[in-house]
């Protein structure tokens, strides 16, 4: 009879308490598993101030991604094992209209979680991060300390190859990057061709390389040692094999290096164009 079965929210409360004790138990343990044994390989890694600012943000989105994982999987998995169907009986359940302190908490928690994050990347970006590694265009808005002497290096992406210049030194281009640790490096990137994107991946860098623009970036390289470089931009045939590996080397060893570019591009030098932060080639020389 109607009057002999319970109410649906006061037979869910038992149910509801156990999948909340579960996954409050199970997120107090690995929330901490994350930030203290995943966080610490998390990419890019810790090769520059930019890589290891996205590794510090990329540890708390998986740090909050995983109570929302959690939460899914608990109540999944209880409902398999409370609610599955016992003996031969097909019969629906009672009919459920709508739990009104649940959506309230789900709203409010997600959005929560959206404006948080959105409040924290934006004082990220233009805080202590001061771009996390983007282009920020020719004229940036977060531009760290000491940017007035930071080593100038334009970043030259061509169908299909990538190529750099130091206005500091003559304009020199050379076919490989090559900057010192323990300073701060200024990214100018631009194209002669289409579009391409410029990413090296260690260093926590990204920009895109547009013709006919300065896109600026900065990073400050904290250890010598390897990065790879690609493009990310989809931008021809061989996009595919449009990378580089780069060097981060000591400030003596750097200073050595680029005299001996000057010394052995020099005749290379003399006929290349005026630097400029951008260039506009004829269509007929362009390689796509």
């Amino acid at each position: 009879m109607a009057g002999d079965t319970p109410a649906v929210g006061a037979s869910s409360e038992p149910h509801t308490r156990r999948v909340v004790i579960t996954w409050a138990a199970l997120t107090a343990i690995a929330v901490p598993l994350v930030v203290l044994l995943v966080g610490p390989h998390m990419p890019p890694g810790n090769f520059s101030v930019e890589a290891r600012d996205q590794r510090h943000i990329n540890t708390l989105l998986a740090a909050l991604a995983t109570p929302v994982l959690l939460g899914i999987w608990v109540s999944l998995l209880y409902a398999v094992v409370s609610f599955r169907s016992r003996g031969g009986g097909l019969e629906d359940g009672p009919p459920l209209r709508g739990h009104a302190r649940t959506q309230i908490l789900w709203v409010a928690a997600t959005a929560a979680v959206v404006l948080g994050l959105g409040a924290y990347g934006t004082d990220e970006l233009l805080g202590s991060a001061k771009g996390a590694g983007g282009g920020q265009g020719p004229d940036p808005l977060a531009v760290p300390r000491g940017a007035s002497s930071a080593l100038q290096v334009q970043v030259i992406g061509q169908q299909w190859a990538w190529t750099f210049r130091y206005p500091a030194y003559g304009a020199v281009e050379t076919p490989q990057l090559a900057i010192p640790a323990g300073r701060l490096v200024e990214l100018h990137v631009t194209s002669l061709d289409v579009n391409h994107s410029f990413w090296a991946i260690q260093l926590g860098v990204k920009a895109d390389a547009i013709p006919g623009t300065d896109n600026v970036t900065f990073v400050h390289p904290r250890r010598t040692g390897t990065f790879e470089i690609r493009c990310a931009e989809l931008c021809g045939l061989w996009h595919g094999h449009m990378h580089n590996t780069g060097v981060v080397m000591t400030p003596t060893r750097f200073a050595a290096w680029i005299r001996g570019q000057v010394v052995a591009n020099a005749p290379a030098t003399k006929v290349l164009p005026r630097y400029s932060t951008h260039y506009f080639p004829t269509p007929f020389r362009r390689a796509g």
